[in-house]
């Protein structure tokens, strides 16, 4: 048999990796929400590039492969040989089970999983050893597993990259790793939008045909195990291989530099991707973005805010008039995207009450989230903070403490609770509201009797908004006022709701019904509390946390960050339209600035009803870092990055001007020096409050 038959387990497989990622990339290049096309040179390198960085990825994810068939010998079952290495391992197997070993120190489940793995080992190592005659069967078919399940995490994982593409348009990023802490709400979501059953036995038919050509054309292997000097050869292959796609793989993926942005996605390796998103989850701001010195940054800031002074954001907030201290009901609402609402073009009519309470606010018509994630958009309205590089705020660990919309309310007496239709424990909530002095009110906190309907992401709106009521009930009895910020959930994939309730049936999986029911539990919700007697001595703040989708062209596509926002107090909120730009970050300043609150900030948001507000949107991703102004959007990336794309409004038929929106945008032709500077000051002030803990509450 030749050498090169006895690295057949090798090249079969990465043969069968790069064969399912390059139909991968077909797939994700002609998906529905890969908006943008392709020149030559971009096919290029997607298709070339790709394969040449999945062929190294590979290498350097076939470790254990390589350890696993480096150790197939029939020397080591020989006496003594074999009776020394199974008491070996059943020594390591007793020191696991005695519940002292080093994995219990790390505590989890680490240890029953470490048990598991030397358990089965044992055993097969005993079997191979006591029953030679079927050694050769035996070890063909651990061969064959091997190999298998190798196949199917190829598969397993193109068919998750599908998936999150389907959901976000690009490949794995923080998210992704999100998903491996969040594994209940996770495996629900998938288990209740998709049809599992059929999907995974669709999988394992397509991995068990695929495994089966891999592992004829790999048995060689078995049938001449290689002697100690071939398989020394083949480490030393190996080794070298492996060290080389060290450092091509990062080299590699600094040529996913195109500006168009799908073309970077699809040319990337989804593991890589994800190893990325993993060991950076946070960005050092100093370190990987544009800066100028922090003086200078903070000069430029205190032309955009007012007041502040040193390296501070502090400043003091004066009314001349009164402080009135109403109730004030914050519900940000999961995933809602400006163009869901008639005003903004939507015919489907899925959002009629809104549409209705938009009339009879103060409507906000071009307004911003500040992020893609509800980890943001909690961000921006708890903290009115604009979104630092890496993960939010919420889910870091020094998230307690913090200068909050809640602690300022806290001062002026009011009681402060957050509610959430799920576990709270979800993106790190529990920890970021408690830390901040918010009591919680979740799925955890409400009796059976309370739960009409419930999916993977928590209670149905409707319960929650009849929780919401018995709460703030409770709260106006005690003669304080209150302030509760309820989180919708139902507008969620998996979509599912109560049924007979609107005219999109619950089980239909529909985005569209997820936004109507929404809007049909927001509608009860206000029915019930306007028969309250608190209800006329409230402001309620009705604001999404992100759009539905952050999937466009470029790195930041500016319509998917554009929300509804409104406030809304009949009989002292005049109904009108706001038409500057604002930023999510303005919300609440902007609510205390209504209630002509006297008080400390150190918040980086804005009154924007004060005439010394300067419009301009924060909006970010957790790497790219933008501030729109003057129609101009300036972009901060990592490596020191800066780009401007001027901002040209694409008007659409039947829109009003103030609700348009969609813009071209296009590199800007002539650098503006001033908007640069002034996206910096944002965030590296920011950066820097938040490094040198001058964000905390005192």
């Amino acid at each position: 048999m030749s050498f090169l038959k006895k690295l057949s387990p090798f090249y079969n497989l990465i043969i069968c990796y790069i064969v399912v990622s390059f139909i991968l990339r077909i797939v994700l290049l002609f998906h529905p929400i890969t908006q943008a096309s392709f020149s030559t040179i971009d096919a290029l390198k997607i298709f070339t590039i790709g394969i040449v960085s999945d062929f190294f990825v590979f290498i350097i994810a076939s470790c254990f492969l390589w350890l696993y068939l480096i150790f197939i010998s029939n020397n080591k079952y020989y006496k003594p040989y074999g009776y020394i290495i199974l008491g070996l391992l059943v020594s390591l197997f007793l020191y696991i089970a005695s519940g002292k070993s080093i994995l219990n120190e790390y505590g989890g489940a680490l240890p029953k999983i470490g048990l598991i793995f030397v358990g089965i080992k044992t055993f097969l190592f005993g079997l191979l050893l006591f029953v030679p005659k079927y050694r050769d069967r035996i070890r063909f078919w651990l061969f064959s597993f091997v190999l298998f399940l190798f196949v199917l995490l190829i598969l397993q994982n193109a068919i998750s990259e599908y998936f999150f593409w389907n959901e976000f348009g690009v490949k794995y990023n923080f998210i992704a790793v999100n998903y491996l802490v969040y594994t209940n709400e996770v495996i629900g979501n998938i288990m209740e939008s998709y049809p599992v059953i059929p999907l995974f036995s669709g999988l394992f038919l397509i991995a068990g045909i695929a495994s089966y050509f891999v592992i004829q054309k790999s048995k060689a292997y078995l049938q001449n195990i290689p002697s100690f000097v071939e398989k020394l050869k083949i480490s030393g292959i190996y080794f070298v291989l492996f060290a080389f796609s060290l450092f091509a793989v990062p080299k590699l993926a600094q040529l996913e530099n195109s500006q168009n942005t799908f073309t970077n996605e699809l040319q990337a390796n989804g593991i890589y991707r994800f190893y990325l998103a993993f060991v950076n989850s946070e960005l050092d701001y100093f370190k990987f973005y544009k800066t100028i010195p922090n003086n200078e940054a903070y000069a430029t800031l205190n032309k955009q805010i007012p007041g502040i002074n040193g390296f501070s954001t502090l400043r003091d907030i004066k009314s001349a008039a009164t402080e009135m201290h109403k109730n004030v009901v914050l519900i940000t609402i999961e995933s809602y995207s400006a163009d869901f609402m008639k005003a903004y073009g939507n015919d489907q009519n899925i959002t009629p009450f809104l549409d209705k309470l938009a009339t009879e606010s103060l409507l906000f018509t071009n307004f911003y989230a500040s992020g893609n994630r509800t980890v943001r958009g909690l961000e921006a309205v708890t903290l009115c903070l604009p979104p630092t590089a890496g993960e939010s705020v919420v889910k870091r660990k020094d998230n307690k403490d913090k200068f909050t919309t809640g602690s300022v309310f806290k001062e002026k007496g009011y009681a402060v609770k957050y509610l959430y239709g799920g576990d709270a424990f979800f993106d790190n909530m529990e920890d970021f509201f408690t830390g901040n002095g918010y009591d919680i009110i979740d799925k955890k906190t409400l009796t059976p009797e309370e739960i009409t309907f419930s999916n993977v992401w928590g209670v149905c709106d409707e319960d929650m908004a009849d929780k919401a009521i018995k709460v703030m009930n409770t709260e106006a009895n005690t003669g304080k006022p209150f302030f509760n910020h309820w989180m919708t959930v139902s507008n969620h994939r998996p979509f599912t709701y109560p049924n007979d309730k609107i005219d999109i049936p619950g089980d239909a999986k529909s985005r569209d019904g997820g936004v109507k029911y929404t809007d049909y539990a927001l509608n009860k919700f206000f029915t019930m509390a306007k028969k309250e007697a608190w209800f006329a001595n409230t402001v309620f703040v009705i604001v999404a946390d992100h759009c539905a989708s952050s999937a466009g062209k470029t790195e930041l596509p500016v319509d998917k960050y554009r929300i509804p926002a409104m406030i809304y107090s009949p009989g002292f909120i005049a109904p009108q339209h706001y038409t500057n730009l604002v930023s999510q970050i303005d919300l609440m300043p902007t609510v205390f600035g209504i209630l002509n609150f006297n008080y400390q900030s150190k918040f980086f948001g804005q009154d924007v009803l004060k005439a010394d507000y300067k419009p301009r949107a924060l909006i970010a991703t957790y790497q790219d870092l933008g501030m729109i102004r003057d129609n101009v959007l300036t972009i901060l990336s990592p490596k020191q990055e800066v780009k401007q794309f001027q901002l040209t409004l694409i008007p659409k038929e039947g829109i009003e001007d103030d609700f348009q929106l969609y813009y071209d945008q296009k590199p800007l032709k002539t650098e503006r020096k001033d908007l640069i500077n002034e996206t910096i000051s944002f965030y590296q002030t920011a950066s820097d409050v938040l490094k040198e803990k001058k964000y905390n509450k005192k």
